[in-house]
């Protein structure tokens, strides 16, 4: 109980203090589709990725405490291990099948927390969704929760120079419909959901 605390706590200071001038004055950041946010039970949120900033300005915007999973290595980093671990994030070895990842992001999922997932797995030059893995689908489907697309459009260009001059792109987070998860975890289905979910976010990047 005293560790969820804390952890809110981080979480809430550095999504005030650091997050949000990034996202509001820097990025002059802005959201849509807030009704479609779940408010009260947990879900899976699955989106594109194109930075590394992804992860605190999706979660800064939905005003919601979500986990994502972050490269092992990170956590050993000085400060920003601490920092992450108290966000919620939780490691994942690239790569192999790690077990344990899995079952970190379904005790959250029981624990009513929510989770986000990254659908292509790695970063995208392009910004737009490509070669989806269908890891959401099954936690969705295991844990019975929904899926929440969710596109966050410019991240993969947040900054251009000209003659040597920073020039920052505008974020805008669009968020879908909620997603029913599949109806078992036969290939078929799981197939079924992650390409809806594809094309869902795509079409939300435009």
């Amino acid at each position: 109980m005293r560790n969820d605390i804390f952890q809110k706590l981080i979480y809430q200071l550095v999504s005030k203090l650091f997050v949000f001038p990034i996202y509001k004055f820097v990025f002059k950041g802005h959201l849509k589709g807030e009704e479609n946010i779940p408010q009260k039970d947990s879900f899976i949120m699955v989106s594109n990725h194109g930075s590394l900033l992804d992860p605190p300005l999706l979660g800064h915007a939905l005003g919601r405490n979500i986990s994502f999973m972050a490269k092992a290595e990170l956590f050993k980093v000085p400060f920003l291990g601490f920092i992450i671990k108290a966000c919620g994030a939780y490691p994942v070895k690239r790569g192999i099948a790690d077990k344990n990842t899995i079952k970190t992001a379904c005790k959250k999922l029981s624990d009513n927390k929510c989770i986000g997932i990254f659908i292509d797995g790695t970063r995208q030059q392009d910004g737009r969704v490509n070669k989806p893995k269908q890891g959401a689908a099954l936690l969705a489907f295991k844990n019975q929760k929904l899926l929440l697309p969710v596109a966050i459009v410019n991240s993969h260009r947040l900054i251009r120079f000209k003659f040597g001059i920073p020039f920052f792109s505008k974020i805008v987070i669009k968020v879908g419909k909620p997603v029913q998860p599949p109806q078992s975890a036969s290939r078929d289905d799981l197939n079924a959901v992650t390409m809806y979910l594809q094309d869902n976010i795509n079409n939300l990047i435009g």
